[in-house]
């Protein structure tokens, strides 16, 4: 009967009228049941419209276009409610073959603890329970060391399981402040924490910071003005410029905090790469609740090892808590188990000692192959470890040109344009010296970006 009335559909115009369902029952001599089913499928289908008390008709139907689906729609649909990600997916996108990636933020294959992190992934799915709903704050073992790496008096209970340091700021902002309020962050900052805060609608404003982090006086200014209620920072082997926060500023920034009754989000994700004593955390030094302390095992182990600790106190930690649950419910008990099996076992400090000494030797490398091949531009520091060297290049030079030029010439390199909340001081370069498989790599990466500013400030190719 469907099939029937689908061809009568065919031959009437849009608008036309189906003969009733008596004038088909006595046609086609079919119950009202066959009918009234018939005509219900076709509705389905978006054929016909049912108009009670008058009767059905042939629904009109759009034109279907030769070309590609028109979307436009969608823009008046969504409105303004961007998400802007073109400062992180450049720094998570693969280099081409034959291109040296002096940008990025994970480790090189070569460096990763591979072997370790698949033996602990085999242990983990032996446990009977490796597939049960884990608690949703985390495995207990888990959330104890992440308390005891974060030393002071933090306990178990006042740590979450998240999906990764990047999850884990999205949740912290998400909780602590509301839409179209401001959020304090150092300038430069991490471009990750800039897109979450963006995301969540607020209003990310630069605190300035010199070669040891950011300036305490001008933080306090920054809450007096703003009246913001969150800090955002990474005290330790700063994400781009490397500064760690001396111990005498940790304590003034904490005071800061507690006068303005703010919260600080420290993003402590680098001190694992520390080559040289730090200070402790902030969350060590925190007894009033102030700090939310994210520490992540993504980039000191790899990729997908999306596995991170949140510290929170009081109504902070519910909240944060609370988003953790609405968005995801909990973090995959297998990736949790493997992580727990990996930093309890010895090739967790094996890994720790081989890296420090890799980073330390490739840090150097890097520092040195700038100072020799650019020697216009200017190193912010060298810094106590850390992923990164942030460069300043000469003033007349353009960011983009440059950064372009070494594309050309075959060499990946971070705008420093992404790293700022307004309008960056000068041209800057962040460059990466882990994401590169080996030190003459490194070298080439560095050559090859030399002849890229000299193309870029007009010199001969």
């Amino acid at each position: 009967m469907a099939t029937i009335l689908r061809e009568e559909t065919e031959r009437l115009r849009p608008g036309d009228r189906l003969p009733s369902s008596r004038e088909i029952v006595r046609l086609h001599g079919v119950s009202p049941v066959t009918v009234s089913r018939a005509l219900g499928r076709l509705a389905a289908e978006g054929r016909v419209v049912t108009r009670p008390g008058s009767g059905t008709y042939v629904a009109h139907r759009p034109a279907r276009a030769d070309g590609p689906a028109d979307l436009s729609w969608q823009t008046v649909a969504l409105g303004d409610r961007v998400v802007d990600d073109a400062g992180v997916s450049g720094l998570l996108t693969p280099p081409p073959d034959g291109v040296v990636p002096l940008t990025g933020g994970y480790l090189n294959p070569a460096l990763r603890p591979s072997r370790a992190l698949n033996a602990a992934a085999a242990r983990a799915l032996r446990r009977p329970d490796a597939w049960a709903l884990p608690p949703l704050t985390g495995l207990a073992e888990l959330r104890g060391w992440f308390a005891r790496e974060a030393g002071g008096d933090v306990t178990p209970s006042d740590v979450l399981v998240v999906s990764g340091g990047q999850s884990a700021l999205t949740h912290a902002l998400r909780a602590l402040a509301a839409p179209g309020t401001p959020v304090l962050v150092e300038t430069p900052a991490y471009p990750g924490a800039l897109a979450s805060a963006r995301a969540a609608g607020l209003r990310a404003t630069a605190v300035p910071m010199d070669r040891d982090g950011v300036r305490p006086e001008l933080l306090a200014e920054a809450f007096a003005v703003t009246g913001a209620r969150v800090f955002l920072c990474q005290p330790t082997l700063h994400n781009p410029t490397g500064a760690t926060l001396t111990r005498e500023r940790r304590e003034q920034v904490l005071a800061v905090a507690r006068a303005a009754g703010a919260f600080v989000i420290e993003d402590d994700y680098a001190r694992y790469f520390a080559t040289a004593p730090v200070p402790p955390p902030l969350v060590a030094l925190d007894a009033h609740g102030t700090v939310v302390h994210v520490n992540s095992l993504t980039k000191v182990l790899a990729p997908s090892m999306r596995v991170a600790g949140v510290i929170a106190r009081g109504p902070a930690a519910h909240r944060i808590r609370a988003s953790q649950l609405v968005d995801s419910f909990f973090v995959a008990r297998p990736l949790q188990e493997t992580a727990l099996e990996l930093v309890s076992s010895g090739a967790w400090p094996r890994h720790l000692s081989m890296l420090g000494a890799e980073l330390e030797t490739r840090r150097n490398a890097l520092a040195a192959a700038v100072t020799a091949r650019l020697p216009a531009a200017g190193l912010h520091l060298v810094p106590r470890g850390g992923l990164h060297l942030w460069v300043r290049l000469p003033p007349d030079l353009d960011e983009e040109a440059v950064v372009e030029a070494a594309r050309r010439e075959g060499v990946l390199v971070s705008p420093g344009r992404i790293y700022y909340p307004a309008e960056p001081p000068g041209p800057r370069i962040r460059l990466t010296h882990v994401a590169a498989a080996h030190l003459p790599e490194l070298a080439e990466g560095v050559r090859r970006l030399a002849l890229a500013v000299e193309r870029a400030a007009g010199g001969s190719p």
